[in-house]
């Protein structure tokens, strides 16, 4: 099975500082669906792993958060492509809990889930805890420029060390297809 782990924020849509808290705040960036679209056609699996503090700061309920991924999945659905899971943390940063990226609770449920092992699996990311969380169960972490990714780049990319570096998910999806995905760029 191959299988591609993103974030959500800042690598298929736009990230916000105000959070994403409705269907009609979520907005893809471009080209992320059909790289999307470009996996599933390939027979490389999607899965999502995304921090969702709005939840647990009373931003939006659980029914809200299904009702942006539903929206999430119409819209990639709607370019041939699928995600194949969505998982989620709920918590704050404050919650001690271990599901938080950059702990590696989502991606060890994402292990159990899809019965494999991630190691050599990417996983898609715009900031240093999607990378560590990567790196705490094998994966390759790979970062994204879109989102918070440029900026961590800009601040002189602390803990990037050996990561490959794109600008999007589209450019990350065009390396990947093509067999040329490599060190930092």
């Amino acid at each position: 099975m191959r299988l591609v782990i993103l974030d959500r924020d800042g690598v298929i849509n736009e990230d916000s500082d105000h959070y994403i808290k409705t269907p009609d705040e979520w907005r893809p960036i471009p080209g992320s669906l059909e790289a999307i679209a470009r996996l599933t056609h390939a027979g490389i699996q999607v899965v999502v792993a995304t921090n969702q503090s709005g939840i647990a700061r009373g931003l939006f309920n659980v029914d809200m958060l299904g009702r942006i991924h539903n929206r999430m999945l119409d819209e990639v659905h709607h370019r041939g492509g699928e995600i194949e899971a969505i998982f989620f943390c709920p918590h704050g940063p404050k919650d001690a809990c271990g599901c938080r990226k950059p702990l590696p609770g989502l991606f060890h449920d994402i292990a159990a889930r899809f019965k494999t092992s991630l190691n050599g699996t990417y996983a898609v990311g715009d900031s240093l805890r999607d990378i560590e969380a990567a790196r705490a169960v094998q994966a390759l972490p790979v970062l994204v420029r879109s989102g918070k990714g440029a900026r961590m780049v800009a601040q002189g990319g602390a803990g990037l060390d050996g990561v490959p570096i794109y600008d999007d998910l589209a450019t990350f999806c065009e390396a990947l297809l093509s067999g040329s995905i490599g060190p930092s760029t």
